[in-house]
């Protein structure tokens, strides 16, 4: 029988799902500000389609954002090497509540009352998660 455990979410390992949430938050920035210094892509023509590519390929937000994904690759498999899945990922659900923060921020996007709202239960549900993390459930025919 295999012995199935949940491994207790240390100060040390909350502090890199944060930063993890954080680089990704990096790197949705960046993708969104290669894309937005190029003219809106438009379905045209073949050439319009390589214009806005190649002048994405130039953009360093781009390539900011390809470091940050290798970064928070190496990060979070540091993670799941310590902690289960199920615990990991709705923790990590926090670039939900830094991407439109930041979005509002730095890209002067606008967010509505209700998604403000949508927002507040994911972060009570992240919390919820992180508190269960430390007590063992019991699984089913055990």
């Amino acid at each position: 029988m295999t012995e199935f455990s949940t491994k207790k979410v240390t100060a040390k390992l909350f502090l890199l799902l944060v930063f993890s949430d954080v680089l990704e938050t990096v790197t949705h920035v960046c993708f969104k500000k290669s894309v937005s210094a190029e003219m809106a892509f438009t379905f045209s023509n073949a050439g319009a389609f390589f214009s806005f590519l190649h002048g994405v390929m130039l953009s360093p937000f781009l390539w900011l954002g390809l470091a940050s994904v290798l970064i928070t690759f190496i990060i979070w498999t540091l993670i799941l090497s310590r902690i289960d899945l199920s615990v990991a990922v709705p923790i990590a659900s926090f670039s939900y509540i830094l991407i439109p923060v930041v979005s509002v921020i730095f890209l002067h996007e606008r967010i509505s009352l209700i998604r403000w709202l949508g927002i507040a239960c994911i972060l009570s549900g992240v919390i919820l998660v992180s508190m269960s993390s430390g007590s063992k459930e019991r699984i089913p025919g055990e």
